[in-house]
């Protein structure tokens, strides 16, 4: 069974996260699901394009540089996604051109219909034959009637027809919005936007209407008049507290009665109890409050940490705390010193990046957690830049860099690895997806983790130099995980702090609600321990 989620009138609706949580009542109700994100823009994939542009890149176990909205759905449900789960207009056109290379058309003039939209149509039935859900939803990018989308709308249109109405269900999220001057709900963009997609021959089967406002039976029904929709089938998306509290809202209203029932289906089981009971509850009651200072280089921009971010609030979860998140650029700090910008937290994050613009500021954020003992977790760049401190100001190294920033560094605490000297193209050609770390015993590591090996996903360039571990060691650093496979560092820990951990790969990528990620759930308790402390 499929279903497709489209967008109208405005983008940042939330259609990721509507599709992850349709997803999570469904497999609530005891079926397998699995997820596609149709991107229509021309890149291959995400990774080569700044977080301003386009916001976090999401990162799969095999590898794949994907849309964030990956992640919800992997935060969402127990789906195991893959570089097969987000589809661009470049890899369809990449896929189409090559086949034309090698003569597989026969001669065939090559166009849109129908040879992009049966490719793409061999994407579904690829992720349907490997995945072995049982229903599949797609979430279609941009809002309908972008000139980008039209292909993939198109596609969809003649799957609905091939595979039967019965097996397919549209889904169209828009927006009706309260106009605050008039104190009116209006339902004209939403009668306008499901009027474009009937155009391009889609009658969506289902509305989901976000507002601010609780909409009355009333404009339900104008809804369904005008866009010829069942009434029960408008279904309300209120703003809601937290995102995790979506599957619940979409339940209470029958969503998932209202797809099975199209489908013919019946559910196996119907329960979200514990979702409600484990999440849902501890975000909105927590007992506890700490709060987390997130120093990075896009935090102007919401969505380019989306996955810290949530991984912060899965680990106050686990720990039945709120957490405070406070947003702090690197380069403030630069400007004005960590002691001003950092007082009153009770940990600190430094998230991933590229680049040398704010690093300074990361490096002298770090080195105040170091020396007052704050609770501190470095990822990825954030690793590396705990690296570059501890070899400056405890080992005395001065000119200490990475060659990420000075490629002839004197002291090259974080460099190239061989084989990476030699790579010419950007895409794809990092050191992606699911890696082994070998975990040392009575390391803090271990003990969040409480096994001797893990797998965890990677997306970086430069690697920590093996020259000058020696050195480290002897002065108190301990390198607590490693990639046995090149005996590389993948977690280094201080000794002699409260919670100092550093880690290559990007733990927030297997973080779920209900399922804290080892890591940030330790991080977060140690803040608390800080905050009681200073409370007492």
């Amino acid at each position: 069974k499929y279903i497709f989620i489209t967008g109208g009138v405005i983008s940042s609706l939330g259609k990721g996260i509507a599709t992850a949580s349709i997803a999570k009542i469904l497999e609530s109700c005891g079926f397998k699901v699995s997820l596609i994100k149709f991107d229509p823009y021309l890149n291959v994939d995400s990774g080569t394009m700044n977080p301003y542009q386009h916001g976090e890149v999401y990162v799969t176990q095999d590898g794949a540089e994907t849309d964030l909205d990956l992640g919800h759905y992997e935060r969402f449900t127990g789906a195991r996604l893959t570089r097969l789960n987000n589809v661009t207009t470049g890899q369809i056109y990449s896929s189409v051109l090559a086949k034309e290379r090698r003569g597989d058309y026969l001669g065939k003039t090559i166009q849109v219909i129908p040879h992009i939209t049966n490719e793409i149509k061999g994407r579904i039935k690829k992720v349907a034959k490997e995945s072995r859900a049982e229903i599949i939803l797609m979430e279609i990018g941009g809002t309908v009637g972008d000139i980008e989308s039209l292909p993939f709308l198109e596609a969809v249109r003649q799957f609905g027809l091939e595979e039967g109405r019965s097996n397919v269900i549209y889904i169209h999220l828009t927006l009706v919005p309260y106009i605050k001057v008039a104190g009116e709900i209006k339902t004209k963009p939403t009668q306008h936007s499901v009027g474009t997609l009937r155009e391009i021959g889609i009658q969506p089967d289902i509305l989901l209407c976000r507002t601010e406002k609780p909409l009355s039976e009333e404009i339900k029904a104008k809804i369904s008049l005008f866009c010829n929709v069942p009434q029960n089938a408008v279904i309300e998306a209120l703003d809601v507290p937290t995102i995790y509290e979506i599957p619940l809202v979409f339940k209470n209203q029958g969503l998932d009665k209202i797809i099975l029932k199209h489908f013919g289906l019946r559910p196996k089981q119907t329960d979200l109890k514990s979702w409600q009971e484990e999440v849902v509850d501890k975000v909105l009651y927590p007992k506890h409050k700490t709060t987390i200072a997130v120093v990075g280089k896009y935090i102007e921009l919401q969505d380019a940490y989306k996955s810290i971010y949530e991984a912060l609030r899965h680990a106050g979860i686990a720990n039945d705390a709120q957490v405070e998140i406070k947003k702090i650029d690197s380069e403030s700090v630069e400007l004005e010193g960590p002691e001003k910008i950092l007082e009153g937290i009770q940990g600190l994050l430094i998230p991933g990046g590229f680049g040398y613009r704010g690093i300074e500021g990361k490096i002298r954020a770090i080195q105040y957690a170091r020396e007052n003992r704050l609770p501190f977790f470095g990822i990825c760049l954030g690793m590396q830049c705990a690296a570059i401190e501890f070899a400056r100001d405890v080992l005395g190294l001065k000119r200490a860099n990475s060659t990420e920033f000075i490629k002839y560094t004197r002291e090259p605490i974080i460099s190239l690895l061989e084989e990476q000297r030699k790579v010419k193209l950007m895409g794809a050609t990092m050191r992606l997806g699911g890696y082994p770390c070998r975990l040392v015993k009575g390391t803090k590591a271990y003990q969040a983790y409480r096994k001797p090996l893990t797998h965890e996903r990677h997306r970086h360039r430069y690697e920590f130099n093996n020259r000058y571990r020696r050195q480290f060691v002897k002065k108190g650093m301990v390198f607590s995980g490693i990639y046995p496979g090149k005996n590389l560092v993948e977690i280094l820990e201080l000794k002699s702090h409260p919670w100092f951990v550093g880690v290559q790969f990007h733990p927030e990528f297997q973080s779920k609600p209900d399922k804290a990620h080892p890591l940030f759930r330790e991080f977060i308790k140690a803040s608390m321990l800080l905050a009681a402390r200073r409370g007492a």
